[in-house]
């Protein structure tokens, strides 16, 4: 029915309606399910980059901290002791979902809920109507751009988030933001919020490696075995909200301690090989480059695409242009190419290159293998296999789409190399 009305209906039409129907969507939903965040400590956690990563902490912490914990976002839906790993290819969905979870979650006995929202979720309202106690920024650079159809207009979706945070019934609504991004200004300004700026400033004696972090927080030791500089701004994300919302210190420190892994983020694959093989959702520019210079002691082995045939083409380059400069050898691959030639995708990734040829090798799972084999030829090698992270499809034309998982595809690819 909804097809044959967007076939009959003309185009400025279904534009201005398009935002009356999602809105009333959002209303129908929670009216259904009556409002289930106001019956528990819900935290949103938006930005471009860590929003899955931050939201994992924060889940962890609240357990270790005693509660019962429901998490929402692009790896997996939790809800207490349960966990299903999201095959949706959408990191929040349609408006009845997240209610239908908030409110499992309350009959499951929860307490707490952790909330992933994105711009695209705004554009269609999904926020709306959901009563958040706190509202992480973790950062802001472009993504999204055609869907968008600006920068300063993905910008404002973000905003619009927060100011879904500045609505809701509780009585303390608190705005946890990164001050270190130049956006935060403009999310700690929003009216009826608490603004609690986070920085790395104060991650007091910083170290940070490929496998490491660790500082002092408010003269508290503080370590995770994530890795990767970019972490501690998740991590401090994390604690900062949950020291907020009244979670003792020493639970706090637990919490991020325990953290152990987050899957496709930094996740090493070991099977017994002598050097670090990486798997990353990494597919903006900033994030690609941070988990470059997380490596730049290693001779770097790179696999990547570009994630979502159709959008922000302009980046296509700009990862070819890093990869570039910070790996030894590069192999382009498929991703996600939906109605795109993939071919066509690879040499406008391949046209940031000035100085390195880059392989391309159509087939993922053959370019993996061949990253490998590449790796048994270096002395100090890694392996980085970025852009897919935990994503089950790789997306092609028509809606077409493969069940995928770059974990167990570089499990396997391992296992013959360490074989062979």
């Amino acid at each position: 029915m909804l097809s044959i009305v967007k076939r009959i209906t003309p185009q400025f039409v279904l534009r201005a309606l398009r935002p009356v129907y999602h809105y009333l969507l959002a209303l129908i939903g929670a009216l259904y399910y009556r409002f289930p965040g106001r019956e528990l400590i819900v935290v949103g956690v938006t930005g471009t980059k860590g929003k899955s990563s931050t939201a994992e902490i924060l889940g962890n912490i609240f357990d270790r901290a005693g509660y019962t914990t429901a998490v929402l976002g692009t790896i997996k839906f939790k809800i207490g002791n349960t966990t299903e790993r999201n095959l949706k290819k959408m990191t929040m969905p349609g408006r009845f979902f997240v209610q239908k979870f908030l409110r499992d979650a309350v009959r499951a006995g929860c307490t707490h809920a952790v909330i992933e929202m994105t711009s695209e979720g705004a554009k269609q309202y999904r926020e709306r109507f959901i009563d958040m106690d706190a509202l992480i920024f973790t950062n802001l650079s472009p993504e999204h751009i055609e869907s968008h159809g600006s920068y300063e207009h993905y910008r404002a979706a973000k905003l619009a988030i927060a100011r879904t945070l500045a609505r809701s019934k509780k009585q303390k609504r608190f705005m946890v933001g990164n001050a270190d991004d130049k956006e935060s200004a403009l999310f700690f300004a929003v009216p009826d919020v608490i603004p609690i700026p986070f920085s790395l400033d104060q991650a007091k004696g910083l170290i940070a490696d490929e496998k490491h972090i660790a500082f002092l927080w408010h003269d508290t030791a503080v370590t995770s075995d994530l890795g990767g500089r970019f972490n501690a701004f998740n991590i401090l994300a994390a604690a900062t909200v949950a020291r907020e919302l009244g979670v003792p210190l020493p639970a706090i420190v637990d919490g991020i301690a325990t953290t152990a892994k987050i899957d496709g983020r930094l996740e090493r694959i070991e099977v017994g090989q002598t050097y670090p093989v990486i798997v990353d959702y990494a597919h903006t520019p900033d994030s690609l480059e941070a988990v470059y210079k997380t490596f730049t002691e290693y001779d770097t082995i790179c696999v990547l695409g570009n994630t979502g045939g159709g959008r922000d083409k302009w980046k296509r380059p700009v990862m070819g242009a890093l990869a570039e400069r910070y790996c030894g050898e590069v192999i382009l691959t498929n991703e996600d190419p939906y109605d795109e030639d993939p071919t066509q995708i690879l040499t406008e990734i391949a046209s940031g290159m000035k100085q390195k040829h880059p392989e391309i090798i159509l087939d993922r799972r053959e370019a993996i293998m061949r990253a490998l084999l590449l790796a048994k030829e270096k002395k100090h090698p890694a392996v980085l296999i970025t852009g897919k992270g935990t994503d089950p499809f790789i997306m092609g034309p028509n809606g077409t789409k493969e069940p995928w998982d770059d974990r167990s595809v570089a499990e396997e690819a391992l296992h013959k190399v360490l074989a062979s």
